[in-house]
């Protein structure tokens, strides 16, 4: 099917079930919940997209189940489920597992979730607290002997994913009820800036190539003073293209560790406080990429383009230089 204009396509990056939902499903709707948070469960070495919808809701992405466990529904299940609609997901489809399928669970999954998906259009889900059911008919189909030696491979998936929640949950349980859930992301975050920053100055080395320099003088037509780019003007292009692309926070830190002058300039170049092994390695490679970016670049506005589509095609970059 080809989509009737270039809108309607999602982004090459992403989740293709999701994305082929958004152009096939009809076009976003006001009056059905939207994903807010999108991300991935990955449990037992298997990865399974999820979300959060505005009324509060988790969600699993649906078509995406039954790949995590193996299943692929047959013609005669897509016949039989384009003409009645209700039928079961093709991962509880099979006779064999009727008997052990609830009338809770069946209820949820005949009423599954439709929201606004990331992409503009719509998607559909399962309610993310009956997937550890859906596992239970598998294990509880594998324990009475229903199921024939190809199809206890799912019931093991489902084991695994079992377990996987069984330790997730305890976690999560574990961190609520001592308050750590409300201190994880600011000691990750901690973890991240000690792994970066150094406490001590590093003898300065050239870190930033004279090519670095010159992309930038070529693609903003030199915004010089006497034939020399204004610092201030480097500097926005240094913070904004190479330093914020290290981790959350690690600008901030290394503005805060490193002293200034009387006139309000730095004393040390700021990536004197990285550390040499991850911080400066980091720092280096970015260089190296911003300034085969520019290089390959016709003007600056390529050039953002060109950015935005390495380092996040879903994210709205503040382009003001």
């Amino acid at each position: 099917m080809t989509p009737k204009n270039k809108e309607e396509i999602p982004p090459i990056d992403a989740d293709l079930d999701e994305a082929v939902e958004a152009v096939l499903l009809p076009k976003k709707k006001s009056d059905i919940p939207t994903a807010t948070h999108t991300g991935e469960l990955v449990i037992g070495g298997k990865t399974i997209p999820c979300a959060v919808l505005d009324n509060g809701e988790r969600v699993i992405a649906d078509r995406t189940l039954a790949k995590t466990l193996g299943i692929k529904g047959g013609g005669r299940y897509w016949e039989k489920k384009k003409e009645n609609g209700a039928l079961m997901p093709e991962y509880l489809s099979a006779k064999y597992l009727a008997p052990y399928i609830s009338s809770e669970l069946r209820d949820n999954l005949s009423n599954r979730i439709t929201y606004n998906s990331k992409f503009g259009g719509l998607a559909n889900g399962i309610r993310a607290i009956v997937l550890p059911q859906i596992c239970d008919v598998w294990i509880n189909a594998d324990k009475n002997g229903a199921l024939s030696e190809p199809q206890k491979k799912i019931a093991e998936l489902a084991y695994i994913l079992i377990k996987g929640f069984a330790t997730v949950g305890i976690v999560a349980l574990v961190d609520e009820a001592t308050g750590y859930q409300y201190e994880r992301q600011s000691l990750e975050l901690q973890k991240i800036l000690s792994a970066y920053i150094s406490e001590e100055t590093a003898k300065w080395q050239l870190t930033f190539s004279k090519d670095f320099y010159r992309q930038i003088a070529r693609l903003w037509n030199n915004p010089s003073v006497n034939n020399t780019i204004k610092p201030s003007f480097v500097g926005k292009i240094t913070n904004k293209y190479v330093y914020e692309m290290l981790p959350n926070g690690v600008l901030k830190m290394l503005k805060e560790k490193t002293p200034k002058t009387e006139k309000g300039n730095y004393k040390h170049k700021l990536h004197q406080h990285l550390t040499p092994e991850i911080g400066r390695e980091h720092l280096r490679q970015q260089i190296i990429e911003v300034t085969t970016l520019m290089s390959v670049s016709r003007n600056k506005d390529e050039f953002k383009e060109f950015f935005r589509k390495k380092y996040n095609p879903q994210r709205e970059f503040d382009f003001d230089y």
